[in-house]
């Protein structure tokens, strides 16, 4: 595959985080991009701005036939018409893993993986690199707010990318440095055990490139046989990690802490984000800034610099009497870590959550994770589940959630329901969490929220 010839290329999939970085990239070298996506969202708006064609009824008329490369994701059904156009009338079709790792198959990478916190670690690394001078292109699985985009070039040769675990992409990759965020059970429904999915980061780690850097949290569950020549660790506070955190303060939803390696100390960093974890996911983007020798006050000027990533605990409304926070967390873990991190910044208020399910085979294998996790709120509201790419199994539903759970402030209610219960009743510390659409519900709540009070 010459990526570098292509001159027409279409996404079927277009806006799909990750797909959308392709897209983004292939644009700016001049291309012409075009795509299919479900439905239209604020992402494939940005993406039409940008002057990428996107349409939305599986139509093989409306497709480029003149497209030299077909991208798809694995979550595109197989029974889409213009995806079997494409197959059967001998187009070149490949899966989004592939282009990523021909576009950064000659460059230096830095491939953050896990099942959950890559998005947010590998966003801090890439700021710290494009703020500090250091320069680098950037594949994101999120939006990052001091950008308002999940790509970014450099004339750099150095990537920054987003290593997905899901269908295994992730062995695509060819890293000079990686970062293992964490290996917990997900995707069962690709992967089957949780011991298939350890196995794959395993796999990744063997990946990185002789001489190359590996820096993998602290702890993991079969973490000794990751592989790599030069093997780090690194963790919230754990003195026995390679990389640790001292001296931690928080300030109204920002932190202030010391990094700590047997060798180095970077003191008084100013994290302006909220939640312990981001701390730890800065740990490890900061220990790859200094292993790459970028200067310590370049390092903390960018860390303090860094607005976040959308949707990754992303302050909506924060004032005296409300705080309301948005988070992608869809997995027991994230949920654990969200709400650990906001209630510790808010100890004083009630805390509601209203989370959407991700996935009918999620919610099944997880059903009891979700009820413990969700639990830690003082206040808990179930969207129905959203289905994503499968279809319902039966007697899998928030209900099931909501059973298992002994807290008994519980309820499952619509979307416009939601809406109503914000409408009628005062909350103080609100959190919108899940993988689904309830982004769509971020607004319409932000201005009740606005107009309450």
């Amino acid at each position: 595959m010459e990526i570098n010839k292509i001159a027409r290329i279409y996404f079927v999939g277009i806006g799909g985080i990750g797909m959308s970085a392709l897209a983004r990239y292939f644009r700016s070298k001049q291309v012409e991009v075009s795509g299919y996506d479900k439905t239209e969202t604020v992402l494939t708006k940005q993406l039409a701005a940008e002057g990428i064609k996107v349409h939305y009824e599986d139509n093989t008329e409306l497709i480029d036939k003149a497209a030299q490369l077909i991208v798809y994701t694995p979550a595109v059904p197989k029974d889409h018409q213009e995806l079997n156009y494409y197959k059967q009338n001998n187009y070149t079709v490949v899966k989004r893993s592939d282009v990523l790792g021909a576009i950064t198959n000659s460059s230096f990478n830095i491939c953050v993986a896990g099942t959950h916190g890559k998005t947010t670690t590998s966003t801090m690394v890439a700021h710290i690199l494009q703020h500090s001078g250091f320069g680098c292109n950037a594949f994101l699985g999120g939006i990052a707010v001091n950008y308002n985009s999940n790509f970014w070039a450099s004339e750099k040769n150095v990537c920054v990318v987003e290593a997905d675990e899901y269908d295994r992409s992730f062995l695509k990759l060819s890293p000079d440095v990686a970062i293992i965020t964490a290996m917990d059970p997900d995707h069962l429904d690709i992967y089957g055990t949780a011991e298939n999915v350890e196995q794959a980061f395993i796999d990744f780690s063997a990946r990185v490139k002789d001489g190359g850097l590996l820096l993998s949290k602290f702890g993991l569950k079969r973490g000794s046989e990751l592989q790599a020549s030069g093997h780090f660790s690194y963790h919230l506070n754990n003195e026995s990690a390679d990389v640790y955190a001292a001296n931690i303060k928080m300030n109204n939803g920002s932190y202030q802490f010391d990094v700590i390696t047997k060798d180095w100390i970077l003191n008084d960093v100013v994290l302006n984000m909220g939640g312990m974890h981001n701390i730890e996911n800065m740990i490890a983007a900061i220990a790859v800034a200094q292993n790459l020798k970028i200067a310590d006050e370049k390092i903390k000027a960018a860390v303090s610099s860094f607005k976040g990533v959308k949707r990754r605990f992303e302050y909506i409304v924060k004032n005296e009497a409300q705080v309301f926070i948005d988070d992608y967390a869809h997995h027991p873990d994230e949920l654990i870590a969200l709400l650990t991190g906001a209630k510790k910044l808010f100890p004083d208020k009630k805390c509601t959550i209203i989370f959407q399910p991700h996935l009918f085979s999620r919610t099944k294998d997880f059903a009891d994770g979700f009820a413990e996790s969700l639990s830690l709120a003082d206040e808990i509201i179930l969207l129905p589940i959203y289905p994503a790419r499968e279809l319902p199994m039966e007697g899998v539903t928030s209900q099931m959630i909501i059973n298992k759970m002994t807290i008994a402030n519980k309820k499952v209610l619509s979307k416009i329901e939601i809406l109503d219960w914000i409408e009628n009743n005062k909350t103080e510390l609100l959190i919108t969490a899940g993988a689904g659409d309830i982004d769509t519900l971020v607004e319409p709540i932000k201005k009740i929220l606005t107009k309450n009070n």
